[in-house]
């Protein structure tokens, strides 16, 4: 029975893991870990052993290090504030609530916002927000890379 709850809790953690990739909040890539860790636990490591494990925590480790990375780095690199991250954050979080559309753009107007805030100049602050909205993009779809990269290394080791 606790092999069978292992397996169900780490498929669980695996979908919520995935779906933290878009969703702020959620440690999407320390969840699809964590659960991948649990499937193989639950059959005691035969299918997937430690050194499987090991490359997918740098995997995931890389997957991390991009979403610190990008964010910042597309806004410094347009001239965004340190605000603008946030800004684009609490846009990405209130953009879930108005589907895909909002997952998409509230990230820039987020940002956007903010910078109007602090710079109180629309052409700065929309290249600002565009810059954070890029960076977070890049982010998101690097992770998503990885996620399933990880995924898919985990599901070979698993069936062969």
């Amino acid at each position: 029975m606790g092999d069978s709850l292992l397996l169900i809790a780490g498929i669980l953690m695996v979908l919520v893991g995935v779906a933290g990739i878009i969703v702020p909040g959620l440690p999407g890539v320390v969840l699809v870990y964590l659960g991948l860790f649990f499937v193989a636990w639950s059959d005691g490591f035969a299918r997937v052993g430690w050194i499987t494990l090991t490359l997918l925590l740098l995997l995931g480790a890389v997957a991390w290090v991009i979403d610190m990375f990008t964010t910042v780095y597309g806004a410094r690199r347009i001239g965004a504030s340190r605000w603008a991250a946030l800004g684009a954050s609490i846009g990405m979080f209130i953009g879930l609530w108005f589907g895909l559309p909002g997952i998409v753009f509230g990230p820039f107007i987020g940002a956007l916002g903010v910078e109007l805030l602090v710079r109180k100049d629309l052409v700065e602050a929309g290249k600002a927000g565009l810059g954070t909205w890029l960076g977070l993009l890049v982010g998101t779809a690097l992770k998503l890379a990885l996620i399933f990269s990880m995924i898919g290394i985990f599901l070979i080791a698993y069936i062969f």
